[in-house]
């Protein structure tokens, strides 16, 4: 009974409620903000290239921008992507990539709240907290909105999450390499252990070396799958966008269920709107919260139009993917599509890549768990620690148990997340375009822009967190100068 009740919420949120609310705030956020996303999209390089090493104990962009990544691309770049493509046909690809660029706008306006109403951690004055909590909190108010959130992130992603994801690492090794569960949840413990009681500064350091290099790899393999059937992709691209609008008779529910299978794939994805990047966004040290939006906007482009493009073109090439076929769905899918391109060695990489992105997950998972109990105990060690003892012996316990309840349990709370944050945001677009116009201003007066503070004070910011900031900023400009 609970288990319909479950199931029954869970498609009124997803299915009738968020299906509609996201893209459409997402149109909103883009046409309001007159297309930022791509206005800005190669300014994300610069701010990147100027940010990419820790300065004076911080974490940087790019380090903040490497855990968003973490957590944004897991399995549903490789097994999502084939979900959709089994039930909504080629043709959801494109409504996948339509929803990545708009849901760009979304994660901007997220991830800059997230950044203009930070604040200072307790424990350590070099690192920053924020997201949903924070800024629902700070500018409306509400904090008992702010505890809604911060629990449902902590049971989603700390715990429910989390334990999932060791039985699906665990389980995928032992199918592919005989490994027994017991060994890989051993390993798996022993290496998140080392890297959450590191702190936030650990888990961001551990991401920037292993998602560009899991990001990257699957890049690659992707690129050697396309040249090895370079001369289809016209008619592959040409197939997806005519798909997308006139689906093949096999595909059951016609273009409705196109549109729904690759928006919502696109959407669990890339998480813009969800509520979860913004607390990740929150922790860079930068000089203006629209350089972050900037940057957290594209890693919704790297992980839905790059890494679930890779997957979606492995699939199509392959001839392993049949219309209307029933069975075949998921990671299989996407295994038995790279066995077809480069022999045997296509499976054990699909496993080597689910446990990559997993364990990047993983931490992203731990760290928004993290901040969310931050919010409550505001920098209690003792309780971190007891925290993290739990959250280490999930990991233990979930790879022995098919934890799939749990995980449709935790897409429940995420889906009630999402609706919370959408209107959230919703409610407070007016202080991102003042950002916006103020970031803009001092780009047409010839300077790099820092937030002018002052300028938003019945926004209820931190002021003092950003005046250390900005004059920190300031005075390592005019020392470069010299």
């Amino acid at each position: 009974m609970l288990a319909e009740i479950n199931d029954l919420l869970n498609n009124l949120i997803w299915g009738n409620i968020l299906i509609y609310l996201l893209p459409a705030l997402g149109l909103f956020f883009t046409v309001s903000s007159r297309f930022v996303q791509f206005r800005y999209f190669f300014k994300m390089f610069n701010i990147l290239r100027d940010t990419v090493h820790d300065k004076e104990g911080h974490i940087s962009s790019f380090q903040a921008l490497m855990l968003s990544v973490a957590g944004r691309v897991g399995g549903g770049n490789i097994a999502g992507v084939a979900v959709a493509i089994t039930l909504g046909g080629p043709g959801a690809v494109f409504w996948m990539w339509i929803i990545g660029l708009i849901g760009m706008s979304t994660s901007f306006f997220e991830c800059s709240l997230a950044q203009l109403y930070k604040e200072k951690d307790k424990a350590d004055s070099c690192v920053y907290r924020g997201g949903p909590a924070y800024y629902v909190t700070k500018a409306l108010g509400l904090r008992w909105v702010g505890i809604i959130i911060s629990v449902l992130l902590l049971i989603t992603f700390g715990f429910a999450f989390n334990a999932t994801q060791s039985f699906i690492i665990a389980s995928s090794f032992e199918a592919s390499f005989n490994t027994p569960l017991w060994i890989t949840g051993s390993i798996l413990t022993v290496i998140f252990g080392l890297a959450i009681f590191g702190g936030i500064k650990r888990i961001t350091k551990f991401s920037e070396v292993v998602v560009p290099i899991m990001a990257v790899g699957y890049l690659l393999i992707a690129i050697v799958v396309i040249a090895l059937n370079y001369d289809q992709i016209p008619s592959l691209i040409s197939m997806i966008v005519s798909e997308a609008f006139t689906p093949s008779t096999a595909i059951s529910g016609g273009i409705g269920a196109v549109i729904l299978q690759g928006a919502k794939r696109g959407m669990f994805s890339n998480e813009a709107g969800l509520g979860s990047a913004p607390n990740v966004a929150a922790v860079a040290y930068v000089a203006h919260p629209v350089q972050q939006g900037i940057v957290q906007s594209f890693s919704v482009f790297i992980d839905t139009i790059i890494l679930c493009s890779c997957t979606a073109f492995i699939i199509l090439l392959s001839g392993v993917y049949s219309p209307g076929a029933d069975g075949v769905q998921g990671v299989l899918l996407t295994q038995n599509a790279l066995i077809e391109h480069i022999g045997p060695l296509g499976g054990y990489f699909v496993t080597v890549a689910l446990l990559l992105f997993g364990f990047s997950s993983m931490l992203y998972n731990y760290y928004l768990a993290e901040n969310s109990l931050n919010f409550f105990s505001k920098g209690n060690v003792t309780l971190f620690n007891i925290f993290r003892v739990v959250c280490i012996a999930l990991i233990a316990w979930g790879a022995f148990q098919d934890l799939g309840s749990i995980f449709t349990f935790a897409d429940l709370s995420m889906g009630l997340l999402a609706v919370i944050n959408m209107i959230v945001i919703a409610v407070l677009y007016k202080p991102v375009l003042r950002l916006i116009k103020g970031y803009e201003r001092q780009l047409k007066e010839g300077k790099k822009p820092v937030l002018r503070y002052n300028d938003y004070s019945e926004f209820k910011i931190d002021k003092e967190t950003w005046k250390e900031i900005v004059d920190n900023i300031n005075d390592e400009r005019a020392k470069a100068k010299e």
